[in-house]
């Protein structure tokens, strides 16, 4: 039954953020706001009605571990596994200005959740300075879209042409707006309520679980969403829902999460030590590969995907007490990592000469 309610409270959580995104995007070109914008937010924070979902209930249901677990493993799943398969199915395009300005911040954001980290919760504060601050971003983007480019406008036009500008059905896209809730609301508590039966099932942490199979399950729109869009030609789309629904996890999810949470979310020392760095590292990482020729190769894709393996069977051999922590972690930590961000760099400094020799 705890399997049923699982994988049911799964496809509640897509088909409810599918309804919700669709709904909301109808109504919002049907009173003019352009499909750029849509794209920009409706769409790309839609993808993260799931996570938004599974952390306040957990907030709400006092279960830490896995409302932040969510949004550090969700952040982490985005850039590794998904911008990692959609690279390997097709090089991805970075060309967007809007994307290029939200990597550093989806980096600032990240640095930011382990400053709020140290003293040990997410309180009322902290939320509301996030809430805030995605408030802020939102102004901006839509500031900004107003100065992009004809060709990013009508790439963006293509990919929600299906959205109807004329003659809208508010009824339909309202009852759509309510089913999603109704199935994001239904579908989180039995998801996640199956979720800490499996981790006491299993022995292990709820931290373990939100990082992994919680995270991975309430990203599967952003999944569906990016590889579609590479599919698609839309490669420029692929990395901005990815990047955009990074940012609104940590101010949306986590800020709406810290907010109602009756005594703040508890902060665990694992969190600070280990995952919380780890989505850092993954933000900074985003910097070389997103920049170097404008475009995520399928051998960066492969190292992104690669990464994403290692650090579950990171989590796996911490929860199971596994005897090869003793070599595999400082393999990784003092090996692999480092390799990886020495060639970046390299990568990066011959990008940033061929691109000054260029303009000289």
């Amino acid at each position: 039954m705890t399997i049923v309610l699982f994988v049911a409270g799964l496809v509640f959580l897509i088909f409810g953020a599918e309804f919700l995104v669709r709904g909301a995007s109808r109504l919002a070109a049907a009173v003019g706001i352009s499909p750029l914008v849509v794209g920009l937010t409706v769409v790309a924070f839609g993808t993260s009605a799931p996570e938004l979902a599974v952390s306040v209930k957990s907030a709400l249901s006092d279960q830490a571990g896995i409302a932040v677990g969510n949004v550090v493993g969700s952040n982490i799943f985005n850039v590794l596994f998904i911008l990692g398969v959609s690279a390997l199915i097709v090089p991805l395009v970075v060309s967007s200005q809007l994307i290029r300005l939200d990597v550093p911040i989806m980096l600032a954001l990240s640095v930011l959740v382990l400053l709020l980290a140290l003293d040990g919760d997410f309180n009322r504060v902290d939320g509301i300075s996030l809430f805030t601050g995605l408030l802020i971003y939102i102004g901006a983007l839509i500031y900004m879209s107003r100065k992009e480019t004809a060709a990013v406008k009508k790439e963006f036009a293509q990919e929600y042409a299906s959205i109807p500008t004329t003659k809208p059905n508010f009824i339909k896209d309202v009852l759509l707006i309510i089913v999603g809730l109704a199935l994001l609301v239904t579908g989180s508590r039995w998801f996640v309520d199956s979720a800490v039966t499996f981790a006491q099932y299993l022995g292990v942490s709820d931290v373990i679980v939100g990082l992994t199979i919680v995270a991975a399950g309430t990203s599967m729109p952003e999944v569906v969403t990016s590889i579609i869009a590479a599919l698609r030609g839309e490669r420029d789309i692929a990395v901005g829902n990815v990047v955009g629904s990074n940012i609104f996890n940590i101010m949306g999810v986590l800020g709406v999460a810290s907010i109602i949470a009756p005594s703040g979310i508890a902060i665990s020392p694992e969190f600070v030590r280990f995952d919380i760095p780890v989505m850092i590292l993954v933000a900074l990482a985003c910097v070389p590969i997103f920049f170097t020729g404008g475009v995520i190769s399928r051998q960066e894709g492969f190292v992104l995907l690669a990464y994403y393996v290692a650090y579950t069977a990171y989590l796996i051999m911490i929860s199971t007490n596994s005897a090869a922590l003793s070599w595999f972690g400082p393999l990784v930590l003092f090996v692999a990592i480092p390799l990886t961000f020495i060639t970046m760099l390299v990568l990066a400094v011959r990008e940033a000469r061929r691109r000054k020799n260029g303009n000289t």
